[in-house]
């Protein structure tokens, strides 16, 4: 691994870390746009898994059912919240693996059949996974009073789940 493949991985397990948290600090079935948070949050994690790779070489999930990845869309499957910290991991792991064998000149080619580098890919996701955090956070603030610990530039974590 290079230097920029590693501030990239540092900053993605970052990202992975804040997306925890506001897993463990929001109210699953609060209403986003007519829908469970949780189907939001299904939808960023799993864009991770699809998008931060080659979306043209993606196999969904054995849990995934057609169109559920688009909280507008309706859907029978019901993800708990331990089921969806499962996904957040092995997608953070995969994710790890991948940046841990990515140079940094691969960064800057497209994937086969794909329109868009690997560095475009990667910095869709970071735009779209903090955007997410960010949403689901805000519910959490307006519920709770609290602000979900957020992990910086540093990375530093920490066990707290909010900022006190």
């Amino acid at each position: 691994m290079n230097d920029v493949c590693r501030i990239i991985k540092k900053q993605t397990i970052t990202n992975f870390s804040n997306m925890e948290t506001a897993i463990k600090t929001y109210d699953r079935n609060a209403s986003v746009c007519g829908t469970p948070a949780w189907r939001y949050v299904y939808h960023a994690i799993h864009s991770a898994d699809k998008w931060f790779f080659n979306p043209s070489k993606f196999t969904e999930p054995d849990f995934h059912e057609n169109g559920m990845d688009n909280p507008d869309n309706p859907c029978n499957v019901v993800l708990s919240d331990k089921e969806l910290l499962d996904y957040l991991h092995k997608v953070q792991i995969k994710t790890e693996n991948y940046l841990d064998n990515l140079s940094d000149e691969e960064i800057n080619e497209k994937p086969d059949g794909c329109e868009y580098t690997r560095l475009e890919l990667i910095l869709g996701q970071f735009r779209h996974i903090s955007s997410h955090i960010g949403m689901i956070n805000g519910q959490t603030i307006e519920r709770t009073g609290r602000f979900p610990v957020f992990s910086g530039l540093d990375g530093k974590q920490t066990d707290k789940l909010y900022d006190e």
